[in-house]
């Protein structure tokens, strides 16, 4: 990989130079050098500079995908008048930078690839064949997932296929046409990547990645024929299988994880860091804390028995954190348990915790009680939070952007929304649940299995931002985004502190809400917020631009 990580660092200047003259001038200007792509070294530094560009776009020091899911039920943002806080608030503006930088990304990486394909023939003659069809493919990929997170994002988009000037002024497209061509795209695509690499090429695109995001395209657009179909072809390649141990997917053993599709690599010597492990980790681990799960994530999370907590024997909510889902843990840093070296405690009367970073264990100032900007909900996110890592704001652990999780569990809802749940889907939900040590499902009616798989999705890719835009693909955000945030009890955890559930899955504290922390009252317009504004900067450029509704 390092061989890779070296090849886009030299294609940095390539990426800044064809793209250096568009901030605040969409559509993108074309480089200036007429005589690049001539050869098989520029073709290669070209879709290198691709991969820099897709790979490294970080919000908040965070890769983007992370931190959306502050910006859902499940989590949010500390950071005052950010513009995560202020998405999950309702209370987010044209103007808000986030969706510029969003915006102005994902169309630098579509005219780079736009570039590339349209003059790469320049060197096909004195190019590997082998290489050139890669190229071409990982091309066509970068350009059919940024549309991907474009529509999504944003609804109708403009759909650039050649490269633009900047006197251009294109309008937009209608979103199914855009999402049309993303499928198509990624079915061509797949016929041009490799199926797998090895050596020095681990983390350049496959064949297995153009079909998993061409699964989860279709999934977003309701086309579930599609999206079972090309889930179906990952499981039955082979290639890829559960990690048996979740924790590795989120430290450095993930490098190795045959779970992992899509992901993103980080490294030190190369400068290619983020700054995950100092948002997330305590205050006595020396973090910010300032991106943090909710009380209602805590509470989605089963018993061992496979039932919800206010239905499960299992559960007593004074000792809320015993007999549940092994992913609770794995994903949340819960009172009384140990994180980075430290006793996690979060009670107010706590004002000491141990240290056991330190032979024999001391007493500390407890820091995630006496810091008044301590984690406000009382827990902490432990995801890619390695017990190795040093390194708060450099870090160098992968980030995942798909892996083989989601693949079984978009094939299981795919073929339940179909009617048609077979063996298969059973299958694989089943698989993804045992790894947690949780009951095999058994056949059941269509609304139940959906119930259960939104469920798992839930808990299963908590902050790795797929809440975001389940919540919104389910048209479910108006319920569970409406309302106050909570986090964990003001003091002691009690006995009647169970929650209800609503039809989606949302804990409901009415009963209890006084005695709970209170953070955050998040607003959902549902006649709005199911789409990001077009950036208001976009607009003031280009007038054939149509802002979206009741922005």
């Amino acid at each position: 990989m390092n061989k890779y990580i070296k090849l886009i660092i030299s294609a940095f200047t390539f990426g800044c130079i064809s793209c250096s003259d568009f901030l605040e001038k969409y559509p993108l200007d074309k480089p200036s050098d007429a005589t690049f792509y001539s050869t098989e070294s520029e073709l290669t530094m070209a879709v290198n500079g691709i991969y820099f560009k897709s790979m490294y776009f970080q919000q908040a020091a965070s890769p983007l995908n992370l931190v959306l899911d502050c910006a859902s039920d499940i989590g949010w943002d500390r950071d005052q008048g950010s513009d995560l806080q202020l998405l999950g608030e309702g209370l987010h503006v044209p103007t808000n930078e986030t969706f510029n930088k969003i915006w102005f990304n994902c169309y630098t990486v579509i005219n780079q690839c736009n570039m590339l394909l349209a003059n790469m023939h320049k060197a096909q003659s004195i190019t590997d064949p082998k290489i050139y069809t890669r190229i071409e493919g990982e091309a066509r990929f970068f350009r059919a997932y940024h549309y991907h997170l474009l529509v999504n994002f944003f609804g109708n988009i403009p759909l650039l296929t050649e490269p633009q000037s900047i006197t251009d002024k294109p309008a937009q497209t209608d979103r199914d046409q855009v999402t049309e061509f993303i499928l198509n795209e990624l079915e061509e695509t797949a016929k041009l990547l490799p199926i797998q690499y090895t050596g020095d090429d681990i983390g350049r695109v496959t064949q297995g990645c153009a079909l998993s995001v061409k699964a989860r395209e279709a999934l977003f657009s309701k086309k579930w024929d599609i999206a079972a179909d090309a889930s179906k072809r990952i499981i039955e390649s082979g290639i890829y299988s559960l990690d048996p141990n979740y924790n590795n997917l989120f430290n450095k053993q993930n490098k190795q994880s045959k779970e992992v599709i899509f992901f993103v690599q980080y490294s030190r010597v190369n400068q290619q860091t983020h700054g995950v492990p100092g948002n997330l980790f305590s205050r006595m681990a020396s973090g910010y804390s300032n991106k943090v799960p909710a009380q209602s994530l805590v509470d989605s999370y089963y018993c061992t028995d496979g039932l919800p907590i206010n239905e499960s024997s299992l559960y007593n909510a004074a000792t809320p954190f015993k007999n549940r889902d092994l992913r609770l843990e794995a994903t949340v840093v819960v009172p009384g348990s140990t994180f980075q070296g430290y006793q996690f405690e979060t009670h107010p009367d706590s004002l000491e915790c141990w240290d056991y970073n330190v032979t024999p264990a001391v007493r500390r100032n407890n820091q995630d009680v006496t810091n008044p900007y301590a984690t406000f909900s009382g827990y902490c996110w432990r995801k890619y939070t390695d017990e190795e890592q040093t390194f708060r704001l450099k870090s160098e652990l992968n980030i995942i952007l798909i892996r083989y999780a989601e693949i079984l569990l978009m094939y299981a809802e795919a073929i339940n929304e179909l009617g048609r749940m077979d063996n298969l889907g059973y299958e694989a939900l089943n698989l993804v649940r045992e790894r947690a040590q949780m009951p095999a499902i058994k056949p059941d009616t269509q609304e139940n299995i959906r119930k259960l798989i939104r469920q798992e999705r839930k808990v299963e890719f908590a902050m790795e931002g797929l809440r975001f835009f389940d919540i919104r693909r389910w048209k479910i955000a108006e319920s569970v985004m409406n309302g106050k945030l909570y986090g964990r009890p003001v003091r002691d955890y009690l006995p009647n502190y169970i929650p209800t559930f609503d039809q989606n899955g949302m804990p409901q504290y009415d009963a209890y809400a006084e005695a709970l922390r209170s953070f955050d009252n998040r607003t959902f317009n549902p006649d709005r917020d199911y789409l990001f504004p077009i950036p208001q900067k976009e607009l003031d450029i280009n007038k054939n631009l149509k802002q979206n509704p009741n922005y």
